[in-house]
C-alpha cells in the first residue's frame, strides 16, 4: 500500500494543491521542533471556491440512495484499519502523540464513522396528527446543507472525523479548516481518506488558511447553515457570537476544569490509577482531562503519596518510544504557559509536591496542593500534565469546590458504593461525569457535551443525527377545507 502523498497541500473542489495566500506555514515535530512539511496557506478566494463546491455537489449527494452513502462511510472505516499504522506514525510525529494515545484515537475515528454509516438510513420521517380535518401532517428529516467544521491540535483527527464523518453521514457538504499545527493529521488525511472511500469530488474540502489574512471569514461565509467548533472557550464565543449574529446554526465544544472526587469510602489505589490515566493521558492536553482532585481529608495524605509514587513512574519523552506515555506539549509556548500558571499559584498559596522537570517541549508529571479552589492551576484549565489536589471535609464542601468553575465539561467520582456516586454526581453542574473511572470518556453513541461555559450541543449517535440535520413540515390537505372567510 503507497503511503498518502501532498497532504501539505489544500483539498478543494476535488483538487489538491497549494493555497493562494500569503504566507507559508512551517509545520514542525513537537518533540524535537524539527520542520515535517511546508504548506502555502489558503486564501479567502480558496474558502469561497470550497464553500461553492461543497454547495454545489450537496445538492448531489442528498439525492444519493443511503446505501451507497452509507457504502462509503464503510469504506473510510476499512481505510482507516488498512492504514492504522500510516495513521498512527503521522499523529505521532506531527501533534506529539504517543504509540497508545495514538491507536486510541485511530480507534475512535473508526468507531465514529461506523456510526456515521448508519445516518443514511435514519433519514426518515413521520406522519402526525393533525387539528384539521383531512390534513396529513408529515415531518421529513433533512441535511443542513453545509457545514464548516473547525478542529483543534489535540485530537486532530478525531476531532475533525466527529463532525466530518457524522455531517457527510446525514447528507450535507463540508468544509473543513483543522488547526495548522496538526493540518495534516487532523485536516488533509481525512480528505486522502474519503477520496479513496469514493466521496463525491468536491462535497469534501480541506483548507488551512492563515487567520491573521482571513480573519473571521470561515465562520461569516454566507453559505454554510452549520459551524461545528471544537477548542478553547474564549475562541468558542466569539464564533458563538458570529452564528448568532449570522443566524448560523452552531455547536461548541469548549474547555474543560474537570474534577475528580474522592469521597472517604473510596478504594484509594483504583482512585489513583484513575486520577494518573485521566491526568496523564496525552500530557493532560485533553478538554476533559481531570485538572483538579478533591479528595477527603482522612485519606488525603495517603492519596497524595500513592499519587506521587506512581506519577514518578510514568515513562515520559519520545513518543515513538512505546514506553513513553508522556511526551512533548504542542509547542515550547504551552510550556511557557504553563510554568508561568505554576508560579503564581505558588505566590497564591500552592504547594508543589512533585515538580516535573522541563526537557525541551516536555514537562514531567507536575503535582502541587492546596487548601483552596483559588489558585491558578485550580481555576484555570492547564491543558498539560499539571493537577491540583484540594482537600474536603464534607460531600456539600466537595461538591461546591467542584461547581466553583465556569467550566462543566466532564468529571469523575471514587465512592465506596455506585449508588453513592451517583448521587454525588447528580449534583454536579456538568455535562458527563464518571464513577470509579476518570474523566477522559468518550464513546460513539453517547451524548458527548457540557455544561455552562464547556459548550452548546451535543456529539455522538442520535444526537450528532439531530445537530447536523434539520426538520421539513410538508401537510397534504386530502380534503375539502372549510375556512372562516
Amino acid at each position: 500500500m503507497v503511503k498518502y502523498t501532498d497532504l501539505n497541500k489544500q483539498y478543494i473542489a476535488g483538487v489538491w494543491r497549494d493555497g493562494t495566500g500569503k504566507t507559508v506555514y512551517q509545520d514542525k515535530n513537537p518533540y524535537n521542533q524539527e520542520v515535517v512539511t511546508e504548506i502555502k496557506m489558503a486564501s479567502q478566494k480558496d474558502i469561497d471556491e470550497a464553500y461553492e463546491s461543497a454547495k454545489r455537489v450537496q445538492k448531489q449527494w442528498e439525492k444519493v440512495s443511503a446505501f451507497d452513502k452509507s457504502e462509503v462511510l464503510t469504506r473510510a472505516v476499512q481505510i482507516m484499519k488498512n492504514r492504522r499504522e500510516e495513521l498512527v506514525e503521522l499523529l505521532m510525529i506531527e501533534s506529539g502523540s504517543s504509540i497508545l494515545k495514538a491507536n486510541v484515537e485511530i480507534d475512535f475515528c473508526i468507531s465514529i464513522t461506523n456510526e456515521a454509516a448508519s445516518y443514511p438510513m435514519r433519514m426518515g420521517g413521520e406522519i402526525v396528527p393533525s387539528l384539521v380535518p383531512g390534513k396529513e401532517n408529515r415531518l421529513f428529516r433533512r441535511p443542513l446543507g453545509v457545514l464548516g467544521v473547525i478542529s483543534p491540535f489535540n485530537f486532530p483527527m478525531y476531532l475533525s472525523m466527529r463532525s466530518v464523518a457524522t455531517a457527510l453521514g446525514a447528507g450535507n457538504g463540508v468544509v473543513l479548516k483543522p488547526d495548522e499545527q496538526t493540518a495534516m493529521s487532523g485536516g488533509t488525511v481525512l480528505g486522502k481518506i474519503f477520496e479513496e472511500a469514493g466521496i463525491p469530488e468536491g462535497l469534501f474540502n480541506v483548507v488551512i488558511p492563515s487567520i491573521e489574512e482571513v480573519g473571521d471569514g470561515f465562520v461569516e461565509h454566507p453559505i454554510p447553515r452549520m459551524i461545528s467548533f471544537t477548542g478553547s472557550t474564549e475562541v468558542g464565543k466569539h464564533i458563538g457570537e458570529l452564528c448568532g449574529r449570522n443566524v448560523k446554526k452552531v455547536a461548541l465544544e469548549l474547555g474543560g476544569n474537570n474534577a475528580l472526587i474522592i469521597l472517604e469510602d473510596a478504594d484509594i489505589d483504583r482512585a489513583v490509577n484513575s486520577a494518573i490515566f485521566g491526568k496523564f493521558m496525552h500530557n493532560g492536553q485533553i478538554c476533559m482531562a481531570i485538572n483538579r482532585i478533591i479528595v477527603h481529608k482522612n485519606i488525603h495524605d495517603q492519596f497524595i503519596e500513592k499519587f506521587i509514587a506512581a506519577a514518578k513512574n510514568i515513562k515520559v519523552g519520545d513518543p515513538k518510544d512505546k514506553e513513553n506515555m508522556i511526551g512533548p506539549l504542542i509547542n515550547p509556548g504551552a510550556v511557557e504557559r504553563i510554568l508561568g500558571e505554576i508560579e503564581k499559584a505558588k505566590s497564591q498559596g500552592a504547594k508543589v509536591v512533585l515538580e516535573g522537570k522541563v526537557e525541551g517541549s516536555i514537562i514531567h508529571p507536575t503535582i502541587l496542593t492546596s487548601n483552596t479552589n483559588d489558585v491558578a492551576t485550580a481555576k484555570n484549565e492547564m491543558f498539560g500534565p499539571v493537577v491540583t489536589v484540594i482537600p474536603f471535609s464534607t460531600e456539600e464542601e466537595a461538591i461546591k469546590i467542584c461547581n466553583d468553575t465556569q467550566y462543566g465539561l466532564s468529571g469523575a467520582v471514587h465512592a465506596g458504593s455506585i449508588e453513592k456516586g451517583v448521587e454525588i454526581a447528580l449534583q454536579l453542574e456538568t455535562g458527563m461525569v464518571h464513577i470509579n473511572d476518570q474523566s477522559v470518556n468518550d464513546e460513539p453513541l453517547i451524548a458527548f457535551g457540557g455544561e455552562k461555559q464547556s459548550g452548546i450541543g451535543r456529539f455522538g449517535g442520535r444526537w450528532s443525527l439531530d445537530e447536523f440535520t434539520t426538520f421539513q413540515w410538508i401537510s397534504a390537505q386530502n380534503r375539502h377545507r372549510e375556512y372562516p372567510f
